[in-house]
């Protein structure tokens, strides 16, 4: 428990809970059926995630990856961040970080990575101040039409 709000792994059998924010996380353009199918394939490929829960309600979430790359070695990437935007504000997203640092520490990592939206502004700020930096360009390319 961290102040009002307790930080904890969602269990496998659980991660269906996060699909809500995820939802809101893509702007409600993807529905929940794909976000179902994607998070299932992504499940057996390592994929977990951090629950904030203010009370028994799921207020905040981060997922994780723990990869190892050539340019930065064993790192941890959070991934799919989102708060409730009824307890944005609140330094919900400085204590998941706080977890994932010291979770990221006793693993091994050597350093931590992210993408952030190039439109998000406000995002970009938050990673600053968490104490990331940009090294390059996330890039993407569609291939359905």
């Amino acid at each position: 428990m961290i102040g009002e709000f307790n930080i904890k792994w969602i269990p496998e059998e659980n991660l269906s809970s996060i699909l809500p924010l995820a939802f809101v996380l893509n702007n409600k353009k993807v529905s929940m059926d794909i976000l179902h199918q994607r998070l299932a394939a992504m499940i057996p490929m390592g994929y977990k995630c951090i629950g904030v829960y203010d009370q028994e309600r799921l207020v905040g979430i981060c997922g994780v990856w723990e990869l190892n790359k050539l340019y930065a070695g064993k790192h941890l990437e959070p991934d799919n961040v989102i708060i409730d935007p009824e307890y944005q504000g609140k330094k919900i997203g400085d204590l998941m970080m706080s977890f994932l640092t010291d979770y990221a520490k006793s693993i091994g990592c050597e350093t931590m990575e992210l993408n952030c939206y190039a439109n998000n502004n406000r995002g970009k700020q938050f990673w600053e101040n968490q104490g990331y930096e940009a090294l390059g360009f996330h890039m993407i390319k569609r291939l359905k039409p």
